[in-house]
């Protein structure tokens, strides 16, 4: 995918902002490693998450892994999709199978994200 619009963090999440809500979702190189998407961790509602901690996780039939926001705020929706459809991330892990909006409280930390060539050159040594 490639929209200027979204920023990637180096525990393969990406975001995508629209004024003060941050959409987030794992990439295409993470459900690639994770495999099939069995279950998705619901959010809590109204939480708070920093930049760099767990937002959820996600159980794969390899492994469960946490999902790590990119961004500091306040959890305002979950795609309630996931609860049934998992495996959308796999399909769509980009446009259908976002995982949560969050309002952002800091927006200066989106300047610590990678762009698409900044991501693609990260995933790139990591897979060395």
């Amino acid at each position: 995918m490639n929209s200027g619009d979204v920023k990637y963090h180096k525990e393969h999440t990406w975001v995508k902002i629209s004024g003060n809500k941050a959409t987030v979702g794992i990439t295409d190189y993470a459900q690639e490693s994770l495999g099939d998407i069995v279950y998705v961790d619901i959010p809590e509602l109204e939480s708070s998450v920093e930049a760099g901690t767990e937002l959820t996780q996600i159980e794969s039939t390899k492994a469960t892994s946490s999902v790590i926001s990119p961004v500091s705020g306040t959890v305002i929706e979950f795609n309630e999709e996931l609860t049934d459809s998992p495996e959308t991330i796999n399909e769509s892990p980009y446009d259908k199978g976002w995982i949560a909006v969050i309002e952002v409280e800091d927006d200066s930390e989106l300047g610590n994200l990678m762009d698409d060539s900044e991501y693609d050159k990260y995933i790139e040594e990591e897979a060395k």
